[in-house]
């Protein structure tokens, strides 16, 4: 329900404010009612849908009927509606005022630098808006460094950012994006930033690691499909041994190989912070594998490492393993090695690891042998707990009570295994209490939620 006309719009824009725009328009010989003699206020005095029609008429776009009737929630989703910069533009003079949205979705709408300089702009005066998405938006160097200068500046309330594919330019066959990785240095706004598909190569990756080594506020980080390779992920390294803020980081899929991993595993052995860590997709061999446990040895504060689809053998995931046993500080809660063909051995010394870590789990492949035997059967271990219960007049409500010290009728997923494991009166082992949490957790949320 857009002008296809604002799709097209490529030429390079001058960084003129949105005020500027209105009144240009405002004074253009034509019938509107907007000629007035001051242009500065063209639109003085109109708020909320008004104020967008109005801003359409001046940018000559169609308004868009799901933005008009979603203005007074908190919640605006515009993904993939073909606005166009000028679409934008008329979005942005709609929302300088706004005190209702706080979470904007703008994802392939093909804004371009213009559209990314006015919402750069609106943010700089909008005091609610608080997650913003503008990914696979052709941004363009104009449009990074507007988006770069506001982060810098430290002028916006934003706490979300996605910028996925924002900042590439497949045709120039290079990224947008170093302004952005600077400016994020003195940035205490942004807790979360999604800057995936943006081709940094191992250039963006230094200057990530340089942004780590200083940001204090940054908590969720998105570098997946960045062709990071060794040289980005040593740098990341670095900036992570120093880094304390960072919780969770996805670099899955860039190249990171073995040495990669091992820059890693060194700054796991300083790094207090990190929970969660994907690795998943990158050419990590047992060698590497190996060399990330020196770090997982030692570290206190990680729960949750993703290494799925990595050429990683029963010797890999066995050196991951025993990296949890050996580290009496481990808090680690996931393993993620889906991939991975294990045998009966790695199976015995999961069951003796979670003797002493009962809140880890471990997803692996297949057990070598198992297709051709018959596969051990496990009763069903919900029916196991309604039995107990029935036999000793319990209610399943004060089974879960027992286990949920908070009171919150919500139990961590890690804390319900480790309860489960660590009791003796209900026979379960702990491929069964695997079975139950899947259960009681479908969505993986990490939460039992009774």
């Amino acid at each position: 329900d857009q002008d296809e006309e604002t799709s097209n719009t490529s030429e390079s824009p001058e960084p003129v404010s949105l005020a500027d725009a209105s009144a240009e328009k405002a004074t253009q010989g034509s019938d509107t009612d907007l000629e007035v003699e001051d242009p500065e206020k063209a639109f003085v005095g109109i708020t909320g849908t008004e104020l967008y029609l109005e801003a359409c008429r001046l940018m000559e776009v169609v308004p868009v009927s799901h933005f008009i009737q979603n203005l007074a929630k908190p919640y605006i989703n515009l993904n993939h509606h073909g606005l166009g910069p000028k679409g934008v533009k008329a979005i942005a003079i709609a929302l300088v005022s706004n005190a209702t949205v706080t979470h904007l979705e703008l994802e392939d709408n093909c804004i371009l630098a213009e559209g990314a300089i006015c919402i750069a702009e609106m943010l700089r005066e909008n005091s609610s808006l608080q997650e913003l998405n503008i990914s696979n938006n052709h941004l363009d160097t104009a449009g990074a460094e507007a988006i770069a200068s506001l982060l810098l500046d430290n002028m916006s309330y934003l706490h979300t950012l996605q910028l996925s594919g924002g900042l590439w330019l497949q045709l120039a066959g290079r990224s947008h994006c170093l302004c952005t990785f600077v400016s994020l240095q003195g940035n205490y706004q942004v807790k979360e930033l999604d800057l995936s598909h943006n081709e940094f190569y191992e250039k963006g990756g230094q200057l990530l690691g340089q942004m780590l080594a200083s940001n204090t506020t940054l908590e969720i980080l998105d570098l997946s499909w960045n062709h990071l390779r060794r040289q980005g992920t040593v740098a990341l390294g670095t900036g992570l041994r120093s880094n304390s803020a960072l919780k969770i980081l996805n670099l899955s899929w860039n190249g990171v190989g073995n040495e990669g991993a091992l820059a890693l595993g060194e700054a796991l052995k300083v790094n207090t912070v990190l929970v969660h860590l994907d690795i998943s997709n990158n050419q990590i061999n047992n060698e590497g594998a190996k060399k990330l446990c020196r770090g997982l040895e030692v570290n206190g504060k990680l729960k949750i490492l993703k290494m799925a689809n990595n050429p990683l053998t029963t010797e890999g995931a066995t050196a991951l393993v025993t990296s949890v046993r050996k580290n009496p500080k481990s808090m680690m809660e996931e393993i993620n090695i889906s991939n991975v063909l294990v045998n009966e051995t790695f199976i015995k010394l999961l069951d003796l690891v979670c003797q002493t870590h009962p809140e880890l789990d471990v997803i692996y492949g297949e057990v070598e042998g198992c297709i051709a035997k018959i596969p051990k059967q496990h009763p069903n271990p919900m029916k196991v707990i309604q039995n107990y219960l029935k036999e000793h007049n319990l209610r399943l409500w004060d089974f879960f009570r027992n286990i949920d010290k908070d009171g919150n009728m919500k139990i961590p997923v890690a804390a319900f295994q480790r309860a489960m494991m660590q009791q003796s009166s209900i026979p379960l082992d702990r491929v069964q209490i695997g079975e139950l949490v899947r259960k009681l957790d479908r969505n993986r949320t990490g939460v039992v939620d009774y």
